[in-house]
């Protein structure tokens, strides 16, 4: 048998599989994003079924198998249970973790978008920002470190510009410590609108789940 690799990361989706089991998609920093089988984590009272819910971070023990690992144990820091009872942060929170997977690759280091996604879900928390506001540093810091945003100087205000080079520039720890105007906001929702949707390649169903709840 191969021996246990343990990384640090979060997980973002779950699915379940036959009677018992789930599989994981799981961001992490060493090994970037993965896929695990936790066997028996349906199983009431296994080890495995908190821990493999979205959001759950931690550290993850897991044996490398020839398609994907196995997920043998974990070691859950946050399990951001709260989130469940935020309305519309919920369906934020499902957008971002989808989002990062859309960027997530294995094999990559995924340390900083990490580090993004744990600040961010923090921030959905936070009732001194606004969610819209967090979305928009979410989807503007994600897209630059990923090399995909283009500035559009002649059609901003110069306040737009000022946020979006800090976003851009800023460590991650300073991002969500402002707030905007409501003129600002809408800018910035509409340059990120549209620079999100040049750059997918296909729609995020949390995203028009989003959105949907937001009309």
């Amino acid at each position: 048998m191969s021996e246990a690799i343990t990384a640090t990361g979060m997980v973002l989706s779950a699915a379940p599989i036959g009677e018992n089991d789930k599989r994981v998609v799981i961001l992490t920093r060493e090994l970037g994003k993965i896929s695990a089988f936790a066997r028996g984590a349906r199983r009431p009272g296994s080890t495995l079924m908190a821990a493999s819910n979205p959001l759950a971070t931690g550290s993850f023990s897991l044996i490398q198998g020839r398609n994907s690992y196995n997920l043998i144990h974990t070691d859950i820091s946050e399990y951001f249970t709260e989130m469940a009872m935020e309305y519309p942060g919920i369906y934020y929170a499902y957008y971002f973790l989808d989002f990062a997977g859309y960027y997530g690759r294995e094999g990559l280091d995924g340390t900083e978008m990490l580090n993004l996604l744990y600040l961010s879900i923090k921030a959905l928390l936070n009732p001194k920002i606004d969610d819209r506001l967090v979305r928009r540093i979410f989807e503007l810091r994600l897209i630059t470190m990923n090399g995909e945003y283009a500035p559009e100087a002649g059609t901003l205000s110069e306040a737009a510009l000022y946020v979006i080079d800090y976003v851009c520039t800023q460590p991650l720890t300073k991002l969500y410590t402002f707030t905007v105007t409501e003129e600002v906001l809408r800018e910035l929702e509409r340059t990120m609108d549209r620079h999100t949707k040049k750059i997918l390649d296909y729609p995020l169903k949390s995203r028009k789940i989003l959105e949907d709840m937001l009309q």
